[in-house]
């Protein structure tokens, strides 16, 4: 009981001081794990772009590339209102998930910063960070249609030159299709 006690006291002592610590100093960025409410988000913007494609497409996200000429289609054919920012952001979280699957040093965290909390796709070994999920809908706010394809491309190799270099001299490319 007072081993657990003491243990208590030392790590709350440590979280007090960590949080002092990011209160000095106003650019300290944290990233952390996603919380079950992230997950719910992301799992309910990833339904809302396939309930639009599967309505306004009679196509259906798919989980592979195909889902970026799915995103196009809905740029393109202006299925999202201009203002709706919620939607436009969805159509970022579809096309992470498939950036995570290109580039397996990637995983979707929470990045904090004195500009707020937002979802960012993180290399974890060099704490840089893609944010895919305003990369569409910033240029869509202001009435411009992105490239979708490339977006993703350009996005996976600015983050490349961060990345562990790959074993037996591979070199990451990075193709839309």
């Amino acid at each position: 009981m007072i081993r657990t006690l003491k243990w208590l006291i030392v790590a709350t002592s440590l979280v007090a001081g960590l949080a002092q610590a990011q209160e000095r100093d106003p650019n300290a960025v944290t990233i952390s794990d996603l919380s079950w409410t992230d997950e719910s988000f992301l799992s309910t913007q990833r339904a809302t772009i396939d309930r639009l494609a599967r309505e306004k497409l009679g196509s259906q996200v798919r989980g592979n590339k195909t889902d970026l000429n799915t995103l196009q289609r809905i740029i393109d054919r202006e299925l999202i209102d201009q203002d709706d920012a919620i939607t436009q952001q969805a159509l970022g979280v579809v096309m992470g998930d498939l950036m995570l699957k290109d580039e397996k040093e990637l995983e979707w965290k929470v990045y904090e910063d004195k500009l707020g909390r937002s979802r960012a796709l993180c290399a974890m070994t060099v704490e840089e960070c893609l944010f895919p999920v305003t990369m569409l809908s910033r240029r869509m706010r202001v009435g411009l249609k992105p490239d979708v394809k490339k977006i993703y491309v350009e996005a996976l190799e600015l983050i490349a030159e961060s990345l562990p270099e790959l074993p037996y001299g591979e070199v990451r490319e990075y193709r839309a299709y």
